[in-house]
C-alpha cells in the first residue's frame, strides 16, 4: 500500500511514521514550504497525544527537548506580578504527564524518527487531485504526478487538499475573533529576567507572553481581539500597532521584532466539516479538527488522531471502512474540544477590567491545593478509556461498541 501525505507538520509526520513502522506502507510526505518550519510557540503537551507519543517510544526525546517551566506569571505594565499559576499544580495531579515544548521542536522529534524509507519532499504540494475506485492520482505543483492508495490532507487549517476535494475554505473555517502571532529575538537582558517563567501581560483585549529559550533567544507569543479574520499585509507593523501601548518588556520585544517572513501570524480559528473523508482522501489534524489555541491540545489531538487512523487502517482490508471508523471514533473527541473552546473564547483575553479581575481570581483559586487537582483533571480532559483501547476498536464496530472519551477540559494558560 502507498500513502501520499500532504503536510509535514505534527499530524502528517506522526501519521507517516505510524503507517510505515506499524503497517509497512510506502509513504511520501509533501510539504509546500521550502523547509521545516522554524516559527512557532510553546505548547503544553498532554492528554491523548502524550499517550500516543509514549506508545510510539517518543517520550524520552520529547522530554529532552522540553522546557522546565516553573510558572505562568501575569505582569502589569510595571512588571509587578498580578497573578501566577505554578505548573507543578497541574503536573502533580496528572502524574507528571505534561511537558512544555516548542512546536518546531515537536515537529523535529517526529521528523527525526522517520525511516529513511519515508520520502520527505519540501517545496512541493498538490495542484490537482483525481480519484478512481482503486486510488488517487495527485498532480503536484512541479508538474509531476503521484499515484497512491490513500491521500491524506495533513496540511493545516488552510488545507490545500481540503480546498481541492471538499471546497472553498470559507465553508469550513470558523474565525473565533482573535489574531495570534509568534516570533523569536535576541536580548540577553530580557532572557535573564524571564528565567524559567512563562511571563504574560495582564492586559485587556490583547496579551503578549515572553519566555526564554535554551539557545539564549527569547520567544514571544501574542494574541489580540480582531473581529475581522483578514490578515494584515505587514505582520510586523500590525504587531507594533496592536501592542505598542503595552509596558513592561513589550517595547523591547517589539523593537527586536524580526521581518514579516520570520513571524508566524494567523487568525485563531476552528475547522468544522460534515465529513472528514471522500473516497480515498482523508483529512487529519487541523485540516479537519482544528480546535484553536484557545482550547489547547491541538498538537495532542493531531498526534492521537493520526495514531487512531493508522490503527484503523491496520485493522481492515478496505481503506474506506478504516476512514469511516477513524472518524466515528475520533470526531466526538475533537467536537467536544471545539465546543469547549467556543464557550470560553470570550474569557481568553479579558475585554474589560471586571473580566480581568475575574481571571486573576480564577488563577488564584486554581493554585490552591484542593482546586489544583480539579484543574489538573480538567487540563488533561478526563480521558476515558485509554487511547490504546480506543485505537483497538475494529473499523466495522457499531456505535454501541465505541467507548466514550469525549469528556474534555481546557488549558488556562495558552
Amino acid at each position: 500500500m502507498r500513502a501520499v501525505i500532504c503536510g509535514a507538520g505534527i499530524a502528517g509526520l506522526a501519521l507517516a511514521g505510524r503507517l510505515h513502522n506499524r503497517l509497512g506502507w510506502e509513504v511520501v510526505v509533501l510539504e509546500k514550504a521550502p523547509g521545516p518550519r522554524t516559527e512557532g510557540y510553546m505548547i503544553d503537551f498532554f492528554g491523548p497525544g502524550y499517550d500516543a507519543a509514549e506508545a510510539m517510544g517518543m517520550l524520552p526525546w520529547l522530554e529532552e527537548l522540553g522546557y522546565p517551566i516553573s510558572e505562568a506569571a501575569f505582569l502589569d505594565d510595571h512588571g509587578e506580578c498580578r497573578a501566577r499559576l505554578r505548573y507543578d499544580s497541574f503536573a502533580r495531579p496528572l502524574g507528571g504527564r505534561l511537558l512544555s515544548i516548542m512546536r518546531p521542536d515537536l515537529e523535529l522529534a517526529l521528523r527525526e524518527r522517520l525511516s529513511f524509507a519515508v520520502g520527505l519532499r519540501f517545496g512541493v504540494g498538490p495542484a490537482r487531485i483525481d480519484q478512481n475506485p482503486h486510488g488517487v492520482r495527485v498532480t503536484l505543483t512541479d508538474g509531476s504526478t503521484l499515484d497512491a492508495d490513500l491521500l491524506v490532507g495533513a496540511d493545516g487549517i488552510h488545507s490545500t487538499v481540503r480546498a481541492l476535494v471538499f471546497g472553498d475554505e470559507q465553508r469550513y473555517v470558523r474565525h473565533l475573533g482573535y489574531h495570534t502571532a509568534a516570533f523569536t529575538f535576541d536580548d540577553p537582558e530580557t532572557h535573564a529576567e524571564l528565567g524559567d517563567r512563562f511571563c504574560l501581560t495582564d492586559t485587556i483585549d490583547r496579551q503578549m507572553g515572553l519566555y526564554a529559550l535554551r539557545d539564549g533567544r527569547v520567544a514571544a507569543f501574542a494574541v489580540h481581539r480582531a473581529p475581522d479574520p483578514g490578515l494584515p499585509d505587514d505582520s510586523r507593523a500590525a504587531l507594533r500597532r496592536e501592542y505598542g501601548s503595552l509596558g513592561w518588556l513589550v517595547p523591547r520585544a517589539l523593537a527586536n521584532c524580526p521581518p514579516p517572513a520570520q513571524i508566524y501570524y494567523d487568525q485563531v480559528a476552528q475547522a468544522v466539516l460534515r465529513s472528514w473523508s471522500r473516497g480515498r482522501v482523508v483529512l487529519v489534524g487541523d485540516a479537519c479538527q482544528a480546535v484553536s489555541l484557545v482550547a489547547a491540545q491541538g498538537a495532542s489531538l493531531a498526534i492521537a488522531g493520526a495514531y487512531v487512523l493508522a490503527d484503523q487502517l491496520a485493522g481492515t482490508r478496505r481503506i474506506e471502512d478504516a476512514l469511516a471508523g477513524y472518524e466515528r471514533l475520533w470526531r466526538p473527541v475533537a467536537a467536544r474540544r471545539q465546543r469547549t473552546a467556543r464557550r470560553i473564547a470570550r474569557w481568553f483575553v479579558p475585554e474589560s477590567p471586571r473580566k480581568q479581575r475575574l481571571r486573576r481570581a480564577a488563577l488564584h483559586l486554581a493554585g490552591l491545593p484542593g482546586c489544583s487537582r480539579i484543574a489538573g483533571a480538567g487540563l488533561v480532559g478526563g480521558q476515558r478509556p485509554p487511547l490504546s483501547r480506543l485505537a483497538a476498536v475494529p473499523a466495522r464496530a457499531s456505535a454501541a461498541d465505541v467507548p466514550d472519551i469525549s469528556h474534555g477540559g481546557i488549558s488556562p494558560l495558552k
